[in-house]
């Protein structure tokens, strides 16, 4: 995109699209899409809002004008997830708005805003109370200042249709007319939330918010900002995480038109937390002539401590960690005794590798700096994280940096780490102008936090009538902590995705955390590490069935168990991270796990399962404190290539406020999971990453997508569960036991095209 970003004023955001992209936005507004205003037009909206009065401003979050409008901040990035779109109903349909008076406003990077890290499927289950009182303390306050007026008793009025009504008399006013009586009331402390009928939107099929802007291009991304004076820059990086630049020559690089300035980036310390990888930064004046003159920058590199990194090699090393103890995390009975004992034993193991994020929009940070404060635009998933790392490049105080968040186009956890932001503050520091930081997509791929390689060993006994009496389960993968301390065991918060909090109605119970060092960058990507242990544990559930001789189904839900609320005394774990969430609250619950494998089976017609060139495949997985199964059917084709044929999902996540969008996030996991289990695979060779691009890091192509998904949503009124990543688990285990009830052929290691292949 060339020229100015087109931005939109509260009196303008959607007046120009036509009733049907209105309609499609419930009404509501889009104010800010995420990067602030260049200064002209901040200044004129500085200048509306002062016309427009105070009003009503009872915290960062609701602003109810004199006019009668409603402004809701919404603190958490939007990257098609429809966060904006879900996060605001809360708090309107709490106050009692109405949706064609709301506008939606972005937040910027500030602590006061409480926790704004986009991640871990955590916006609405982390906020969904909270939200909602900062509107029922609007809608209390509103209604205080009515009663006042009218000198009636408060709880005989009632807010709704952007009005406070008193029934008995029939009387009602505006909240624009209450507007600035209420803001001059005191906040109330307790506050009263509605029964959950009133809720007029949640839990309905909302439309996205910036769908209309999305769809006709006005939608602001973070390589869309452009600012006055503002250079381009592209990065020259280390081949090699932790290697740094020995020697450069600059001067063909210099004489390429529009190349202003050949910049050396400081080579990272470890642990390499958020720090830029270094390099030589190419700044020019647009992003072609910054492309061309990286080309021909001539750059010796030493590879440092990692340039030994062998994926091969590194295989071995992760086999012979699950080979031998480890740490035991869990524990329930006596394994050993009872693997010793048994009549029969199955043994297999798994082997996953590192996966980039590969996000449609590579990283891009736009940074302004005077010497003594900050402002930077990016597409950012921790704004907050972002302004401290800024702040620390700079030596200055983080309350000197402003982070306005753009609309990310995918993120996957990408994001929330801020490398590419600090090497636009540092250029721009060093420049003195401008500078907007573009990775490309080779970029992307060979620099990024990669989700981490895993092996995993796993073992049970059965007895004399094929009844699981033993289970150990051992697992080795260089931990995310790695990126942040000099650590080779993975954390609880690892653990309990898919091995301290796996169900499991077996009386010897055994799980072992196994050493592993990194070498290159580890991030967490969607569904983190449930989706390399789901991928292990549901595999080997099937196998335990094919070794019994039973229906892997029954197998699965008589290793479950019984319905029952699952304590950390019955998984032999002394306490159990359980996604912040109180285990009270949020509680391992395998009646839950029952249902989900039951719907999709029926939906799926398991009992049909076994057809000539078809066959079905399971997997159930909780995470992010919720239930997912699915079923996925492989198909040979005339010439005997194995398809994805259809994929059913059943889940049950709670509470949900955007059905739409909960729809939209488990359909994509399909694709994401499938694509990952299919093609996912980055290599290392000497230190430095082996793909480049889409011609050697596949995704799913839209040839090879299931001719239909089919998804399940359980309705229940619990508190809310993730909905971003929980899709993702179970897919690639059902799409391998899929594989092997139809060939015969057992998938123990990904990417299946590989596998099959060899």
């Amino acid at each position: 995109m060339s020229g100015p970003p087109i931005h939109l004023l509260r009196r303008t955001f959607l007046a120009g699209l036509g009733g049907v992209l209105t309609g499609l936005a419930l009404g509501s507004r889009v104010g800010a899409a995420g990067p602030a205003l260049p200064p002209a037009v901040d200044e004129a909206v500085k200048a509306e809002a002062a016309a427009e009065g105070a009003g009503l401003q009872p915290n960062l979050f609701v602003h109810v004008t004199p006019n009668g409008g409603v402004r809701i901040t919404c603190a958490r990035a939007e990257m098609g997830q429809g966060v904006r779109s879900s996060l605001p109903v809360l708090i309107a349909d709490e106050l009692g708005a109405d949706m064609r008076r709301v506008e939606v406003v972005q937040a910027p990077g500030d602590p006061a805003y409480g926790d704004q890290n986009t991640d871990g499927s955590h916006s609405v289950r982390g906020f969904y109370d909270a939200l909602r009182k900062l509107g029922a303390c609007a809608r209390m306050m509103l209604i205080a200042a009515a009663a006042e007026r009218w000198k009636v008793p408060a709880s005989t009025c009632e807010a709704y249709d952007h009005a406070v009504h008193h029934p008995a008399s029939g009387r009602s006013l505006g909240f624009g007319e209450l507007a600035v009586a209420a803001g001059k009331l005191p906040v109330p402390k307790d506050i009263l939330l509605r029964p959950r009928v009133e809720l007029m939107h949640v839990g309905k099929e909302l439309p996205l918010l910036d769908g209309p802007d999305i769809v006709t291009g006005r939608a602001i991304y973070g390589a869309d900002i452009r600012l006055p004076g503002m250079l381009t820059a592209v990065i020259a990086r280390p081949p090699v995480v932790g290697g740094r630049a020995t020697h450069h020559d600059a001067s063909k690089t210099l004489a390429v038109p529009g190349v202003r300035h050949v910049v050396p980036l400081p080579a990272p310390q470890p642990p390499f937390a958020f720090q830029p990888l270094g390099g030589i930064a190419v700044v020019a004046d647009d992003t072609w002539a910054a492309l061309r003159g990286r080309a021909r920058l001539e750059v010796t590199w030493a590879p440092g401590a990692n340039g030994h990194y062998d994926s091969q090699e590194y295989r071995e090393v992760l086999l012979a960690a699950v080979s031998a103890p480890g740490h035991v995390v869990r524990e329930v009975g006596d394994v050993v005794k009872a693997l010793g004992s048994a009549s029969k034993r199955v043994e297999a193991t798994y082997h996953v590798p590192h996966l980039a994020h590969a996000a449609m929009e590579p990283p891009a940070a736009v940074v302004r700096f005077d010497g003594q404060k900050c402002e930077v635009w990016t597409a950012t998933q921790n704004p907050q994280v972002s302004r401290k790392e800024v702040a620390r490049a700079l030596d200055i105080a983080p309350d000197q940096v402003t982070v306005h968040v753009t609309l990310l186009g995918g993120a996957f956890g990408r994001k929330s780490k801020p490398d590419y932001v600090v090497e636009a503050a540092l250029l721009a520091k060093a420049t003195g102008s401008p500078v907007r930081v573009q990775w490309t997509r080779e970029d992307d791929i060979q620099h990024d936090y990669y989700a981490t390689v895993s092996t995993q060993r796993l073992e049970a006994g059965l007895d004399e009538v094929g009844k699981v009496v033993a289970w150990q389960h051992r697992t080795a993968f260089p931990p995310i902590g790695s990126t942040f301390t000099d650590t080779t065991l993975s954390a609880p918060g690892e653990l309990q995705q898919g091995v301290l909090d796996v169900p499991l109605a077996i009386a010897n119970v055994r799980a072992e955390n196994c050493e592993a060092k990194a070498h290159t960058r580890i991030g967490w990507l969607r569904s983190v590490a449930n989706q390399y242990h789901a991928f292990a544990v549901q595999s080997f559930i099937a196998e335990i069935a094919h070794a019994r001789g039973t229906d892997p189904r029954e197998t699965l839900l008589e290793i479950i168990g019984p319905p029952r609320l699952v304590s950390v005394e019955e998984l032999g774990v002394q306490s159990l991270p359980n996604y912040d969430q109180p285990l009270a609250e949020h509680p391992i619950d395998t009646g839950r796990h029952r249902r989900v494998i039951e719907r999709v089976t029926d939906l799926a017609r398991w009992s049909d399962r076994k057809q000539k060139n078809r066959a079905l495949g399971l997997a159930v997985h909780r995470s992010f404190l919720t239930y997912v199964a699915s079923v996925v059917s492989v198909i040979r084709d005339p010439e005997g290539r194995l398809l994805v044929d259809e994929v059913w999902t059943s889940l049950d996540a709670g509470t949900l406020v955007n059905r739409e969008r909960v729809r939209s996030q488990f359909e994509g996991a399909v694709i994401f999971a499938l694509g990952h289990a299919l093609y996912g695979e980055i290599t290392m060779k000497d230190g430095a990453t082996q793909q480049t691009n889409f011609r050697d890091y596949r995704l799913m192509r839209i040839g090879e997508a299931p001719r239909a998904i089919h998804l399940d949503i359980v309705d229940s009124d619990g508190p809310p569960g993730g909905c971003g990543e929980p899709g993702v688990p179970p897919v690639a285990p059902a799409l391998a036991n899929a594989i092997f009830a139809l060939t015969g052929q057992r998938v123990r290691e990904l990417p299946i095209a590989r596998t099959l292949k060899a």
